[in-house]
């Protein structure tokens, strides 16, 4: 961690101007506390950039002119110097869960105030998670679900259902996390349309209706090892 008195450089990623702009005023207001080094509207500009200013705090948008920011976190994170804190007004539960579960440090909403979104950037500096109760209970509570409660024991059944092929397929998924379905289907030796298939009866055994619910899912029940 840098020292107390140095500059927090913050690098925003959101395809909106006036957002960028009003929080570029924000942190640049905190100076010298804090400082916007970069910004970027489109996922190919934040991964343009990000090496180049290997900032110590990102505010990333989830959408990122209909991509999905959760694409590019993990290369946000590969210079193990950048925290990442999730400004967004995504609501699905899943799709949270799953920003926290490849390495995001905090969750903000768009509607939060500027005195959270600065105490949120120097916290998540600092190393502690900015999480509301709410993302906390279902991240980590749910991981912690005691034995033998009645949801084990479904959720237990529901594994049993599973094929050796269906839980490699799912093992694929984890180990494989933003892959793309064409990716997944080239490391499995499958085409894509028979990738898709396996994928509707997952889902339906599992009750989950898309990858990000499957991923959070495997996660949880620990279905993500190849001897699950």
């Amino acid at each position: 961690m840098k020292p107390a008195d140095e500059t927090i450089r913050v690098m925003l990623i959101d395809d909106h101007q006036t957002m960028l702009w009003g929080l570029g005023k924000l942190i640049d207001g905190e100076k010298p506390k804090m400082e916007v080094v970069g910004t970027a509207r489109t996922c190919e500009e934040a991964l343009a950039k990000i090496d180049q200013l290997i900032p110590d705090v990102v505010l990333l948008d989830l959408d990122l002119d209909g991509k999905n920011g959760l694409d590019i976190l993990p290369a946000l994170l590969s210079n193990l110097v950048s925290r990442v804190l999730i400004l967004t007004g995504e609501r699905k539960q899943a799709t949270l869960d799953i920003a926290v579960l490849r390495g995001a440090r905090g969750i903000l909403r768009k509607d939060a105030s500027a005195e959270q979104v600065l105490k949120a950037i120097e916290k998540t500096h600092q190393g502690e998670l900015w999480l509301d109760r709410e993302t906390l209970g279902r991240v980590f509570g749910e991981l912690m679900v005691p034995a033998g409660t009645p949801k084990q024991d479904i959720d237990t059944k529901k594994k049993a259902t599973l094929t050796a092929k269906e839980q490699k397929i799912i093992h694929t998924i984890v180990e494989g996390s933003g892959a793309s379905n064409k990716a997944l289907s080239q490391r499995l030796y499958i085409s894509e349309h028979t990738l898709c298939n396996h994928l509707t009866s997952i889902y339906h055994k599992l009750g989950v209706s898309n990858r990000l619910e499957l991923y959070v899912y495997a996660i949880k029940h620990q279905l993500g090892s190849p001897h699950s």
